[in-house]
């Protein structure tokens, strides 16, 4: 087995996610509202608004795991959105997700409110934010070296917001997830995964981040994927395992919700799910090399959360398997037409999972 990893993480996920459509059967109630500028600063500052940026490495249990990624305005958008709100100019409005303790996430106008923020402060990107490129009143100034009429003006500024707040079901943000898919409007397109990591912060999503460092983990995937590809197959694995009986389509629901149930993980709850990660990689790792979960030359999400599960559900029912078992059922499974069809295309499909779920298994735990 070679000790480096994948230079990349090329995971084939053949998921028809252009057609996969979550039904949306939810209460939800909207409202608007006023903010000024001043108190909009002020609450992101007191962590009541969570603008949250993207970032894979864990954060501080306190901050959010982002669903906007990095900031993406260039300084000219930036300055001359400054710019309208001190003319006294509209903007365009803010839409905010409420959670049960009255703590406000943004769902989108992440851009607008950095922005506001960084201007406040002082400092964007790093460095000290002066106004440029727009009227030359405002040229070269800082918050604080603002008129005290433009300063007052700015902070008066009224930013106009949208507040979303699902009533049913209680049990996770599914109309959330789908309301955000729609508005997501801020910069690059974002994933599933990355949406999921922000609705569903809390132990559970910490702890995906967690094992995604493991080292046997990263010698089968290759380096961290930047849009979460590789922590949304270790959701898959989870779910797979513990929750396959309960798989209807779309993959994307069925995960959300698996997330959702599982947000506060327990501390038990925890240690049982990072040993078997840990035991399922480093078996397969051991008996396979770096390459257990490419068919061919990319990861094959489908064969990936068959065959570990597989594995998994082995080790679950005390038949931990050796490495000529691992190496049999791998083969085995590839030889299959029908397992081979169930991890090519349309791979969300409830037939398709239940196929290569259930022959993984077989292979596996008989």
């Amino acid at each position: 087995m070679s000790s480096s990893t994948h230079k990349n993480t090329d995971i084939i996920d053949a998921l028809d996610d252009a057609t996969e459509v979550i039904p949306f059967n939810y209460s939800i109630t909207s409202y608007g509202a006023d903010y000024p500028v001043d108190s909009l600063v002020k609450r992101i500052e007191n962590g009541d608004i969570l603008v949250p940026t993207f970032e894979h490495e864990e954060r501080l249990e306190e901050d959010l795991d982002a669903f906007q990624r990095d900031y993406v305005w260039p300084r000219s958008k930036a300055d001359r959105f400054i710019e309208s709100l001190l003319l006294g100019l509209p903007v365009p409005g803010i839409f905010l997700v409420k959670e049960a303790n009255g703590r406000l996430l943004v769902l989108d106008g992440h851009q607008r409110l950095f922005t506001l923020k960084s201007f406040c402060g002082g400092i964007i990107n790093g460095k000290e934010y002066r106004l440029t490129g727009i009227q030359e009143r405002f040229v070269g100034r800082t918050y604080k070296e603002l008129d005290i009429e433009d300063r007052r003006r700015l902070d008066d500024s009224i930013i106009h917001a949208t507040v979303v707040r699902q009533e049913q079901p209680t049990e996770d943000w599914s109309s959330i997830y789908v309301i955000f898919e729609r508005l997501n409007t801020g910069g690059i397109s974002l994933q599933a995964q990355e949406i999921r990591m922000a609705l569903y912060h809390g132990p559970f999503a910490a702890t995906l981040r967690e094992v995604n460092d493991f080292k046997d983990w990263r010698e089968l995937i290759g380096q961290p994927s930047k849009r979460l590809k590789d922590v949304e197959l270790i959701l898959r694995f989870f779910a797979l395992v513990y929750h396959h009986s309960e798989y209807q389509s779309p993959m994307k629901d069925f995960l959300n919700r698996y997330m959702a149930s599982n947000r506060n993980l327990s501390v038990e709850k925890k240690a049982e799910l990072v040993s078997l990660f840990k035991k399922t990689t480093g078996l397969i790792l051991a008996a396979l090399g770096k390459d257990a979960l490419r068919p061919e030359r990319a990861i094959n999400a489908a064969f990936a959360d068959a065959f570990m599960t597989g594995v998994a559900r082995a080790i679950l029912a005390g038949k931990e398997p050796d490495a000529q078992r691992i190496i049999a059922a791998r083969g085995a499974l590839l030889a299959g037409d029908e397992f081979v069809a169930a991890i090519t295309t349309g791979t969300s499909q409830k037939p398709k999972v239940d196929k290569r779920i259930s022959e993984a298994v077989a292979q596996f735990v008989g």
